[in-house]
């Protein structure tokens, strides 16, 4: 049987799905590829050979020489690998940008995903950065980037000087009696806060969370109906290179 390779290369992470000809996911991974996702993908072509792939689909944020790299990696497949790029417009898809290369790619796969349940949305990306994106239809209006919950712990215990945060969980608003508690509910309050801002100015738009994060936001929003799409990048990567085939 013949298989689909599907390639999110992040920021800190390469994620994979290997789906069969109907689309559907027989597996995936996701692992931290410590700034060398070359050496990670190398690691994983011997047993990439075993499953007959036909068709390669990537998302990458990495710049134009790892990509280059990749590619020639993935060369030993045999197969057409597709790398998805932002456009202006695209199957339906009007991006709001002004200069709509300047989009991250994860994102416009993301918002391109929910065009084909056409609506208003407020999608969500619970990634190294959270982003807030507006759809309205297939009219991209815009978004907001925010550092995720770790990224603010982090530039917090390397901007301030004689404090020490032990890691806890992001589980709670109350108000912290103890350093690490202020830390970590104030910075959940402030990402929740933006949603909120952001949901109270967009009332008839449905909220969508996708990512690793998702869940912990979500629980913290129940007034607006908030709907999980653990795999939403990777739709929007399946719908770009079904519309490119």
């Amino acid at each position: 049987m013949h298989h689909n390779l599907w390639l999110d290369l992040g920021n800190s992470r390469l994620k994979y799905w290997i789906c069969n000809s109907e689309q559907h996911i027989i597996e995936h991974g996701a692992e931290l590829h410590l700034q060398s996702p070359v050496d990670l993908l190398l690691g994983l072509i011997p047993y990439l050979k075993k499953q007959h792939i036909q068709s390669i689909g990537i998302s990458s944020v990495l710049d134009q020489t790892t990509n280059l790299r990749i590619q020639q990696i993935l060369s030993n497949l045999k197969a057409p690998v597709y790398f998805a790029q932002v456009h202006a417009e695209y199957a339906g898809l009007i991006t709001g940008y002004d200069q709509p290369k300047q989009l991250g790619i994860d994102r416009w796969l993301q918002v391109l995903a929910m065009t084909r349940q056409p609506a208003k949305y407020c999608i969500i990306g619970c990634g190294t950065a959270l982003t807030i994106d507006l759809l309205e239809y297939h009219q991209h209006l815009g978004g907001y980037i925010l550092p995720n919950l770790y990224l603010q712990r982090d530039s917090l215990l390397q901007g301030t000087k004689g404090i020490k945060i032990p890691e806890k969980n992001f589980d709670s608003l109350s108000a912290g009696r103890n350093t690490s508690d202020a830390v970590h509910h104030g910075i959940l309050l402030g990402l929740l806060g933006a949603i909120r801002y952001t949901m109270h100015s967009h009332p008839d738009y449905q909220l969508i969370f996708t990512g690793g994060d998702a869940a912990i936001f979500s629980s913290y929003l129940t007034e607006f109906k908030p709907k999980i799409v653990s795999d939403l990048l990777l739709n929007g990567l399946q719908h770009y290179v079904l519309m490119q085939s």
